[in-house]
């Protein structure tokens, strides 16, 4: 478990869950979530929106020891897996500053970024043919998949061609709207 840190070797985090509070499964409440995480050790300890995104300080360590960490204590007090991924305020802060698409003209929903847990290699993509699905667009950058659907989402071709396993296999991924990823750098602001 991860030590409570003091105040000068603070670092910000953002956990972000997948799967949770959709259609009634995997119910996490967010109370019990940052319960959680101070019982991991973190303070200033927020949540955002009902999806699984959580802000918090914690001792500057490894981000995949503070999924480990946070997926064992979910496990432990739920019940069933939840994959977690985490990552700090300055990467956050450089995916939206790399951020390949017009992110100020979209609306939130035509953009969307898909967090990895390692970088994936281009092999992994290499049977997409891209122009199939114009004008839905991808770029990868710094372990995220950036992911322009002008139709959303929930409409998107590329989006579930993405998700094959052949992409995704072995890898912990989850994905947020841009309006979310925006929220989460400012929420995570030193």
């Amino acid at each position: 478990m991860t030590k409570k840190a003091s105040p000068k070797s603070t670092k910000k985090y953002a956990a972000l869950l997948r799967g949770i509070n959709v259609g009634g499964n995997k119910k996490v409440p967010m109370a019990e979530l940052r319960s959680l995480l101070e019982g991991l050790g973190h303070d200033d300890v927020r949540t955002y929106l009902q999806s699984g995104n959580a802000v918090f300080n914690g001792a500057p360590t490894d981000p995949a020891v503070l999924a480990r960490d946070l997926e064992a204590a979910i496990q432990a007090h739920f019940g069933f897996r939840v994959p977690c991924l985490v990552v700090d305020g300055d990467h956050l802060a450089a995916v939206a500053a790399a951020c390949p698409f017009p992110a100020a003209e979209l609306e939130g929903r035509q953009l969307h970024a898909t967090f990895f847990s390692e970088q994936p290699g281009p092999e992994r993509f290499a049977a997409l043919d891209d122009a199939a699905y114009l004008p839905e667009e991808y770029r990868l950058g710094d372990r995220v998949l950036y992911l322009y659907a002008p139709e959303g989402l929930g409409r998107s071709r590329l989006a579930e061609a993405l998700s094959r396993p052949a992409v995704v296999k072995g890898l912990d991924v989850t994905t947020r709207n841009w309006n979310t990823v925006v929220k989460l750098v400012e929420l995570t602001r030193p």
